[in-house]
């Protein structure tokens, strides 16, 4: 069984649970996603953060 450290997105406490102990919120994975030159999705990751800074 592979074990990965997550993070709370609320309260940012690393943990190994799917659950902070905490907040009993859902925790993610700290890592950022693999870079690629031949980003499949890269088009539409930039067309919705440029539609997020229109909209605020």
């Amino acid at each position: 069984m592979k074990t990965e450290i997550l993070q709370c997105k609320n309260c940012k406490k690393y943990t190994l649970e799917k659950e902070c102990n905490s907040c009993k919120e859902k925790t993610i994975t700290p890592k950022p996603a693999k870079f690629s030159l031949e980003d499949k999705y890269g088009k539409y990751r930039r067309m919705a953060k440029k539609q997020n800074e229109l909209d605020n």
